[in-house]
């Protein structure tokens, strides 16, 4: 790992712990080699680092446009990986950064429900990622968080401290969701994730949610 990325590591850590306790599960479940998109719900500003920050890789992450505005911010960010992805339109560079960084080998942690989540629910999930999915071939995995919307709501202007859980499921063979339509592939990850999610509630005793919109 680069120093800058380790070092960045180390404040993720610290953050992490100060907000509160994090559990991972089923940390095996994430290649340590080679082209992985790591597609995870979207709870609360924090989530880049809570998920990722056990993983013993580098990881690079797709962070909307409008965090790189501010010019020192965006350089502190793009010292742990992160690229800039316009949100809501098709972004050709963004699209063609990850391929890039996907080919190389990396790690790249992506929200496809597009934004946080406004109650802690699994909203579903975008089908323009696919598109990357079908060109870069690699393994999808699903990885599920809870706890950071306690943390940090959309609703909230400040964190305050609660425990976080985070969960990773089994890789998918990029070619198992490449041979689906964008909305079915999408409507499959969707799953896929809430069915990380719910146990993951339920294990600490919180209630699954419902959904109707499959």
């Amino acid at each position: 790992m680069r120093l800058a990325y380790q070092a960045g590591r180390l404040v993720a850590f610290c953050i992490g712990q100060g907000m509160g306790a994090e559990r991972v599960f089923a940390l095996r479940n994430v290649p340590r080699t080679g082209p992985v998109l790591l597609a995870a719900n979207h709870q609360s500003f924090l989530d880049p680092m809570l998920l990722t920050y056990a993983l013993p890789r580098e990881c690079h992450y797709m962070a909307r446009d409008t965090l790189f505005r501010n010019k020192y911010f965006g350089r502190l960010i793009r010292l742990v990986n992160a690229f800039p992805i316009k949100r809501g339109t098709a972004d050709l560079t963004g699209m063609k950064e990850a391929l890039r960084r996907l080919k190389s080998g990396a790690l790249v942690l992506t929200f496809p429900e597009g934004t946080r989540s406004t109650d802690g629910r699994v909203h579903p999930f975008h089908p323009g990622l696919f598109s990357l999915i079908r060109r870069a071939g690699a393994p999808v995995v699903p990885a599920a968080v809870e706890g950071a919307f306690d943390i940090w709501p959309r609703s909230s202007k400040l964190p305050r401290p609660a425990r976080v859980w985070v969960e990773y499921g089994l890789p998918i063979p990029g070619a198992a969701l490449a041979c689906l339509d964008a909305r079915q592939a999408a409507g499959e990850l969707t799953a896929r994730v809430r069915t990380l999610h719910n146990p993951l509630r339920r294990r600490i005793g919180r209630a699954p949610f419902q959904y109707d919109d499959h």
